[in-house]
């Protein structure tokens, strides 16, 4: 549900992020300065004007970028959830945090655009058809057959997505480990966020999905898949994902049979969860039905998956947390004294210290 422009829609916004960051209101009018509670309970329902400065208070104090209280933000591609409900709930307010951080990486990217330090790629879109889980993985083969990937393992998702237009940042959702990730298409760039407080194994999972939907488009965006339900369009998404991953393709070389310590190695080379290598080995028939329950009643110790890598370590999504692309234009940014170091650091999103920026020779206090 979309809101109405004016006032009561803006209150409605405030309340929204106020219930979401945990505060009463009684908090947020002492955070803003205000003399009462009841001044933000007239501000919620739309009783009360708000001024610039006073705008900008609750930003910072409900953690929330500007635009979002001014305006609906776009929908949120994988989420596929309204905000509004009738009354406050859980899920409203774990939707409402991941809007806000999925709306503040959009903003910061648009920031680097606007500053000439960040060149991004318009959003690549699937030319085929897309009616079914087979068209998925079909969708998979073609991407990995554009970007060169043959069959082999993908070691970070970070550059086949900036590849398609999309640029991702894994952030901290506070807590909210159901929602693992979101994205929008702006269409000149595209965005998505991975959650902190899921594992490495299921952030790549995410990632591939968030990609996916980039690639595949959307009912809030486009006409493809508008007469598909939810279910079947998230089958088709899923599909993708796991094709991408693990391709299908790579089982042929196990002509002979494939025991459960293979398959411990297929998952740990590609970095995918157990689940998902038995079901595209069973997808691939290099495994049977018995073989797939057995197996998936007994999953691989981290020690099992270390030991069949070699105990390499695996990092992706896990140190690097921008794309690199942002991250270099962020850098370029600071050095050309565009942003100031603080804004750097927020943008960076915590993959480096503000010690760690290099030296300049400006007032730091100068930029904004």
């Amino acid at each position: 549900m979309k809101l109405d422009d004016g006032w009561a829609a803006i209150g409605e916004r405030v309340r929204r992020a106020r219930v979401a960051g945990g505060l009463t209101q009684a908090q947020l009018a002492e955070a803003i300065g205000l003399d009462d509670r009841s001044a933000v309970s007239k501000i919620e329902r739309g009783e009360r004007r708000i001024d610039g400065m006073e705008l900008v208070g609750l930003g910072h104090a409900l953690q929330t970028p500007l635009d979002q209280l001014l305006e609906d933000p776009p929908a949120v591609v994988s989420r596929r959830s309204n905000l509004v409900a009738e009354e406050t709930t859980d899920d409203e307010t774990a939707i409402f945090r991941l809007q806000t951080a999925l709306v503040a990486w959009r903003n910061d990217v648009r920031q680097l655009i606007e500053l000439g330090v960040l060149r991004v790629r318009k959003p690549v879109v699937y030319p085929g058809a897309q009616s079914g889980p087979d068209d998925g993985r079909a969708a998979a083969r073609w991407l990995r057959e554009r970007l060169r990937l043959g069959s082999d393992p993908i070691e970070t998702l970070m550059r086949p997505a900036e590849a398609v237009g999309l640029l991702y940042a894994v952030v901290d959702l506070e807590g909210d480990r159901n929602d693992e990730g979101a994205s929008l298409n702006e269409g000149d760039f595209a965005v998505a966020i991975l959650n902190k407080q899921s594992d490495v194994g299921r952030r790549r999972a995410t990632a591939a999905h968030e990609l996916g939907h980039v690639l595949l488009g959307d009912d809030y965006s486009t006409d493809i898949g508008v007469h598909a339900s939810k279910q079947e369009r998230e089958a088709v998404i899923d599909a993708f994902a796991s094709e991408f991953l693990l391709p299908g393709s790579m089982f042929a070389r196990f002509t002979v049979g494939m025991r459960r310590s293979d398959l411990v190695k297929v998952a740990a080379e590609y970095k995918v969860s157990w689940s998902l290598a038995i079901r595209q080995a069973e997808q691939a028939d290099a495994i049977g039905d018995r073989d797939a329950k057995d197996w998936a009643a007994s999953s691989p110790t981290h020690a099992e998956f270390m030991d069949a890598l070699g105990w390499a370590p695996q990092p992706d999504l896990e140190k690097v947390v921008l794309s690199p692309t942002a991250a270099h234009a962020i850098m370029e940014a600071y050095s050309r004294h565009l942003i100031s170091a603080d804004r750097a650091i927020e943008m960076m999103r915590g993959q480096i210290r503000k010690d760690e920026l290099p030296q300049t020779d400006e007032d730091d206090s100068l930029w904004s």
